[in-house]
This record gives C-alpha cells, sequence and structure tokens, in this order.
C-alpha cells in the first residue's frame, strides 16, 4: 500500500522501553532508497517485529505488531493514513516475550521467546484480532546453561506452500513443523528437526525455489542450510556454514547473529551479526546446499537487530537498535556485496518491513 504519491511506504518497529517511537512510518524514494519519516505512534508498547497483511480478505490491509512485553500482545492496526491506528485495541497472546510474528490461514500467530510458545489469534474481517483460539507449548532444552534453559520460541512462519507452519526455537536447538486447522486455529505438531546442540536457532529463511530452507544461529554465528520437503513436512539439515571469517568469532565482543535474508534469485544470502556489527555475503551454489562465505561489510552501526530486502531486491535495509537507526545498502547484482548509501535516526529500531 503506498501513500498518496504512490511511493513504497516502509515500517520500523523499535523498544519503546528503551526510546523508541514505536512503529515509525516512512516513505521510500525509488531512486536512492532513502527513508523520510511520516510519522510515528506509541500505542502499542515494545513492537519489536512487525507483520503486513497483503491481498483481499482478514488482514489484507492491516499492520500486525508484537507488543514483546512481559505479559505479551499483539495488536493489528489500519494504515490506510500516514499514521497507523490500532483497529480494535490489543491482544494478549497468553504468551511472554513475542518476539515475532506470521499471517497464516486468515490467522496471526505469534512466537513467544519467554513463554516458549506458539500462540494463534483469528484474524477477523475488518482485520482486527479475535482472543487466542490455541497456544502450543515447546518443550525441551539445551546445553548453554544462560540461554537454554527452557524452550524459547524466537520464530513463526508460513512455509512457502502454505500448508506449514514452521516455529524455530532457541532454548530447544530445534525447528518444529506444525499443521494449522484453519477452521478452529488449532495448531497441531506433525514433526521436530533437531539441529547441532548449542547452536540457539534463531531465525529461518526459504529459498525462493521453495525446496530448502536456511536456518541462522544466534549462539554460534552460522548457517545451517537443510533440505525442505513441503509434501512431506520434512525439514532435513544438510550443512553448516560460518558466517564470520576465521578467526572473527573470538574477539572482544561475541558475536549473536540476528536476521537472515535470502536474495530473490536464490544466488544469495545476508545475515545480520550483532557485536562482530557486520552483514556477512554468502553466495548458494547451483543446488542451494552449499553457502559460501564471500565476505563481510560493516552494518553502518551498532547491534544490527533486523536486516530486510525491498521489494525490487536491490537494497537492504538494517535496523541497527543500541546506535539507533536504520542504514541502507545498495547491492551490487554481480557479487551480492552491499555498499552503504544513507541512514536515518530511529532510535531503539528492532526491525523493518515494506509495504
Amino acid at each position: 500500500m503506498g501513500s498518496d504519491n504512490g511511493a513504497v511506504r516502509a515500517f520500523i518497529g523499535s523498544f519503546t522501553s528503551a526510546g523508541g517511537r514505536g512503529i515509525t512510518v516512512t516513505a521510500v524514494d525509488d531512486g536512492t532508497g532513502a527513508l523520510t519519516v511520516l510519522g510515528a505512534t506509541d500505542a502499542v508498547p515494545d513492537p519489536s517485529y512487525l507483520a503486513l497483511g497483503h491481498g483481499p480478505g482478514p488482514g489484507g490491509g492491516a499492520l500486525y505488531a508484537v507488543s514483546e512485553t512481559e505479559h505479551g500482545a499483539a495488536a493489528a492496526l489500519d494504515i490506510t493514513s500516514d499514521l497507523p491506528r490500532p483497529i480494535d485495541g490489543i491482544r494478549p497472546v497468553d504468551g511472554s516475550g513475542p518476539t515475532h510474528l506470521a499471517l497464516a490461514g486468515g490467522h496471526l500467530l505469534t512466537a513467544n521467546y519467554g513463554a516458549g510458545s506458539v500462540s494463534v489469534l483469528p484474524v477477523r474481517p475488518d482485520g482486527s484480532l479475535g482472543p487466542v483460539a490455541s497456544v502450543l507449548r515447546h518443550e525441551g532444552s539445551g546445553p548453554d546453561a544462560d540461554r537454554q534453559q527452557a524452550p524459547h520460541a524466537h520464530q513463526v512462519l508460513p512455509d512457502p506452500s502454505g500448508n506449514w507452519v514452521l516455529s524455530v526455537d532457541l532454548g530447544t536447538d530445534s525447528v518444529r513443523i506444525c499443521a494449522l486447522d484453519t477452521t478452529t486455529g488449532t495448531l497441531r505438531l506433525h514433526g521436530e528437526t533437531a539441529l547441532r546442540p548449542g547452536t540457539g536457532p534463531r531465525h529461518l529463511a526459504f529459498h525462493p525455489a521453495g525446496g530448502h530452507a536456511y536456518v541462522l544461529n544466534e549462539l554460534e554465528p552460522t548457517v545451517t542450510a537443510c533440505r525442505w520437503n513441503a509434501a512431506a513436512g520434512v525439514l532435513e539439515p544438510v550443512g553448516e556454514t560460518s558466517v564470520l571469517p576465521a578467526g572473527a568469532e573470538g574477539g572482544e565482543a561475541a558475536t549473536y547473529p540476528s536476521e537472515i535474508v535470502v536474495s530473490h534469485d536464490g544466488r544469495f544470502l545476508w545475515t545480520a551479526n550483532r557485536g562482530h556489527d557486520s552483514i556477512s555475503v554468502l553466495a548458494l551454489d547451483a543446488t542451494g546446499e552449499k553457502p559460501a562465505l564471500v565476505t563481510t561489510v560493516d552494518c553502518g552501526g551498532h547491534w544490527p537487530r533486523d536486516l530486510a530486502l525491498d521489494p525490487t531486491g536491490r537494497r537492504l535495509y538494517a535496523a541497527n537498535e543500541r546506535s539507533g537507526d536504520v542504514t541502507w545498502f545498495d547491492i551490487d547484482p554481480e557479487t551480492g556485496v552491499p555498499s552503504r548509501t544513507g541512514s536515518l535516526d530511529a532510535p531503539a529500531a528492532s526491525c523493518v518491513i515494506f509495504a
């Protein structure tokens, strides 16, 4: 959905508890990628992650936000004007610390990091949210005593076929594959893929062809390449690749990768690396199973919590949480290497999405 002049818009989520503006609306310059602030709202506390409805039907013209708070909530916002406004208040998600959300099968799903669960809320015809229909609680733990003492669901997303919902759990070193009953809003566990213990999987991205997925690990700076069988709902790890150059892991600051993005043509993937404060460029071979690290570039700030590709696939945007900015980069189409072209002040920035 564009603003009155037809320009693409970008929405920036941020932590209001750390001085962020909440949800900031920006216009995107088609020629340069530059962001210009149109307005902001703090109607949702700590809207750390956002999702956009697409097309007709429930939620098709709304913006959705988690409220990453102790009690945990989510909100639907009307974005027909420059200032988003909640459609029908803020809904509890029955889980603490929701960090991610996605739309699937007429429902909104939230990954609740604190509670180690995934909540399902129906989306009403006007885009607003109904009360929680179901909660799927994860079970298990991992070897890192500080971070993996319990389940920590960090991301939830539908697969490209639309038949499955995957949830990535940092606490249990695994990805769960679930089936969503679109009538009742119930999530049923179909299978669970174990990853290497202690890696702390955070986010997953699919190859555009649909047959592979890449899991970004937070506790060790690596990407786990996986085959994805949509017919059977099976995720199979086939290899692991470091996202940092040799020797970089052992610097003064530990590195905690945050987000992974795959290029529209399936030739490259990029990761954002907090601590190392970089964006990694990895080239994908023809099989899609062997990412190779090409280089890393400076993220343009400190603590890049999110990385987003613009709709054209020509630019990357990094939400640098601790330096309080969103920085954008032009991507070299031949090498996949991003080069910084500008930035916008955005206190406690946590995510960027495009409409």
